[in-house]
């Protein structure tokens, strides 16, 4: 029988003989991954079997880089692969979790809930618990905290956290509570703000959360950013990160001299209405360019001018700004099409 696929999409992965990341199209089967150049090629560059694999999610193996996961080969030949969001990963790490141990079993493909990697008491479901944390009304505030000559907004402190998993009954000391509050931030629910939790995350140590008042943290996904006093020791954001994201991922976009096509990483804000677009396989401090999308017009199309039907086929979608500025992208399915004009055309009304 042919294999099953079970998950396409891009990915960011780690050359097997070169350090480099590169953007590739993955594709997930219930026996093996296969990995492409593009997604319109016809062959794989390289396929990563399952029986008798396993897989690292987080994987830490990388300071600088997180969502990062890692699949590791019967015969001891690691592959590291990085998500674009949350989310993503999330996604990707449950699906490949499940045909592994599937094909230990010797058993069919299908989704079911999978317990996570990290050694937390059964029970506990991060995912769940992230969400109850989010509840503007009964989870963690978050506030603005002045510090070090900068303000960080959409943020709130170590301790504020362990006393909100104590007096909601998730944990019932502050050890519980640190081991918990460390494996959201492990699994990147929580993201470290400021100098003090960042190199508490980053010496590795066995409790990397750290419960104290001058340790800041931030929601994955949040509005967070942080404003400099300094022109010369801080960079002062620009307005338009403010809003909160709306929506993200890997698209194909055409660029503006060239007219080459290559895969971005978007980010979707509201209020104000950005979309901002990155590199995939670097960080996402500088983005390559940014798009306003208050008052603009984004509509599906069937051909791009100047593009090569061997190059773009299928899924395409315009926006045109309130300035007449067009930018051609390309979707990886019929319904990402349709939520990413729907969610732009939702911003654009309504933000800023």
């Amino acid at each position: 029988m042919e294999p099953t696929t079970i998950r396409e999409g891009y990915l960011v992965k780690k050359g097997t003989v070169l350090n480099s990341w590169k953007v590739v199209w993955v594709v997930l089967a219930d026996d093996a991954i296969e990995f492409y150049k593009k997604k319109t090629d016809n062959s794989p560059k390289g396929m990563i079997p399952l029986k008798g694999a396993t897989l690292t999610s987080p994987c830490q193996d990388f300071t600088k880089r997180t969502l990062v996961f890692k699949i590791s080969t019967a015969k001891n030949q690691d592959h590291f692969f990085q998500a674009t969001h949350l989310e993503e990963r999330e996604f990707w790490v449950k699906d490949i979790k499940r045909a592994i141990a599937c094909l230990q079993g010797g058993k069919k493909f299908a989704r079911k809930s999978t317990r996570r990697s990290i050694r937390l008491p059964e029970n506990v479901n991060l995912s769940e618990l992230y969400v109850l944390m989010k509840d503007q009304d009964k989870g963690v505030k978050e506030l603005k905290v002045e510090k070090d000559k900068r303000l960080f907004n959409h943020c709130f402190s170590g301790n504020t956290v362990i006393d909100w998993l104590i007096s909601e009954d998730k944990a019932r000391n502050r050890p519980e509570g640190l081991m918990l509050a460390t494996g959201l931030l492990n699994e990147g629910f929580l993201q470290p703000a400021g100098d003090v939790s960042k190199d508490g995350a980053e010496k590795g140590a066995e409790c990397v959360f750290l419960d104290q008042t001058e340790a800041l943290y931030y929601f994955a996904d949040s509005g967070f950013f942080c404003e400099g006093y300094s022109s010369d020791e801080d960079v002062i954001l620009k307005e338009e990160f403010r809003g909160a994201i709306v929506k993200q991922g890997c698209l194909l976009k055409q660029g503006h001299r060239r007219k080459n096509w290559k895969v971005r990483k978007f980010i979707l804000r509201d209020d104000p209405a950005y979309i901002h677009y990155y590199d995939p396989t670097k960080g996402e401090d500088d983005p390559l360019g940014s798009i306003h999308l208050r008052g603009s017009v984004v509509t599906a199309v069937e051909y791009v001018p100047d593009a090569k039907r061997q190059e773009v086929d299928g899924n395409l979608f315009e926006i045109i700004t309130s300035d007449e500025i067009h930018y051609y992208l390309q979707a990886a399915t019929t319904d990402e099409r349709k939520n990413w004009i729907k969610a732009i055309q939702s911003v654009s009304k309504t933000g800023k």
